[in-house]
């Protein structure tokens, strides 16, 4: 842990080479990165935080509505400290974290890889409007059983949301209890990725960028990326055939495999391009056909 003048910011540090920033998912933690970190750590000085209210980091005070700068603020440090530039890896909140920090220090982020982004505020500004209502009804029901307590009914919705009909029935009780124990930043994170804050210009992003996510996935991230692919062509798009919002989670192999590559690529002429990847097959139960309810197993264990 570090303390800054503000807060206590929670991580894990590992590796040597070229700085890898790891920024986790809502209701998740930084430990969703442990097969990330394993993957890399023999090539890279890989770091991946806790955001607010996870772990050991401090919880967002709730005075006032946060934003992706503020989140932002988190990184700042380990930015700083790199020798050289650096690169951010997000998924979903992660991203879009990510993408405000490379925004605003364009000579220190030189890659971004996106998984599953959520800078839901594109879909209101593109005139989205079916897929940013389903953000809304979303966003509403956590924050109203936040706003009564009622913290399992939220996790309920949100789980069954983001990984499928029937996820949270499929949970044994200590996971369902954990789970909804890490639903309380998620309440201050919709505010950071739908505020007006959250509205930038993202085509002036300087990093060389990845974006990636599934073709299963959720419509709303489905039309984030058309929105992002109609904006900023010149970026690299990479669908996957299956996986849903959880990839990372499910599809670790792929994933790692996907991030290792783009790191790798020395080619300074960045051409946009759209790859299609098929499923890892090299394991049982590493494909989409796995029960979803593998994908949150990683996150039971981010309690604070």
């Amino acid at each position: 842990m570090i303390k800054t003048s503000s807060w206590t910011i929670d991580y894990i540090e590992t590796g040597s080479g070229p700085c890898v920033i790891l920024l986790h998912s809502s209701v998740a933690g930084n430990r969703q990165w442990r097969a990330t970190i394993e993957a890399l750590q023999d090539q890279y000085h890989v770091i991946a935080i806790n955001l607010f209210g996870y772990g050991q980091t401090s919880p967002w005070s709730g005075d006032r509505e946060q934003t992706l700068v503020d989140q932002g603020e988190l990184v700042q440090p380990f930015i700083d400290q790199a020798p050289g530039d650096v690169a951010l890896v997000g998924h979903s909140f992660g991203g879009a974290v990510a993408m405000s920090v490379a925004l605003r220090r364009p000579n220190r982020v030189s890659r971004l890889i996106l998984l599953e982004p959520i800078p839901f505020c594109l879909l209101d500004e593109a005139g989205r409007t079916e897929a940013y209502v389903e953000v809304l009804r979303l966003r509403d029901t956590v924050k109203r059983c936040g706003g009564s307590g009622d913290w399992e009914r939220g996790a309920a919705c949100f789980a069954d949301y983001w990984n499928g009909e029937g996820t949270w029935a499929a949970m044994p009780p200590e996971r369902r209890m954990t789970f909804a124990s890490s639903m309380r930043p998620n309440c201050h994170e919709w505010d950071a990725v739908l505020g007006r804050t959250a509205q930038q210009e993202w085509r002036n992003l300087h990093a060389r960028t990845l974006v990636a996510w599934t073709r299963d996935t959720k419509r709303p991230i489905r039309e984030i990326v058309e929105v992002l692919r109609e904006r900023v062509p010149h970026w690299q798009y990479c669908e996957l055939s299956e996986g849903g919002h959880m990839f990372p989670l499910i599809q670790p192999n792929i994933t790692n495999r996907l991030i290792s590559k783009f790191l790798r690529d020395t080619d300074v002429g960045v051409q946009p391009t759209h790859h299609f990847l098929q499923p890892d097959r090299s394991k049982p139960g590493t494909g989409y056909s796995a029960k979803r309810t593998n994908a949150l197993s990683p996150l039971i264990s981010n309690s604070r």
